[in-house]
């Protein structure tokens, strides 16, 4: 059995999830948790966030017991790219991407 939850749409790259989905991946939920909490990266509260909703998802709606589970999956995919633009010399303009991205996370029991 594996529960899951989906954060669409959050405002960071993918490129700065991945190393901190590379940190927590194969933990104890609640260890995971714990190291996440005093991570100093932007994206550490929105994975935080995703894994505290997976959690929830397991313990409500899977009957799960939430002492067994860990991260099975953790994955950062890119999302829409909002393109803006900047004023840059000589009469241009320089094109602005900001990246979005989806993050998941699969909860299992051991």
């Amino acid at each position: 059995m594996e529960a899951r939850a989906i954060a669409k749409h959050v405002h960071i790259s993918p490129r700065k999830l991945k190393p901190i989905n590379d940190m927590v991946r194969g933990m104890n939920a609640d260890e995971a948790l714990a190291i996440l909490e005093f991570t100093p990266r932007a994206g550490a509260v929105a994975l935080s966030k995703v894994i505290k909703s997976a959690k929830a998802n397991a313990e409500n709606n899977h009957e799960m017991d939430t002492d067994k589970l860990y991260v099975a999956e953790v994955y950062a995919n890119q999302a829409p790219t909002m393109k803006r633009w900047r004023a840059a010399s000589m009469g241009r303009g320089v094109k602005i991407l900001k990246r979005t991205s989806h993050i998941g996370v699969v909860l299992k029991e051991r």
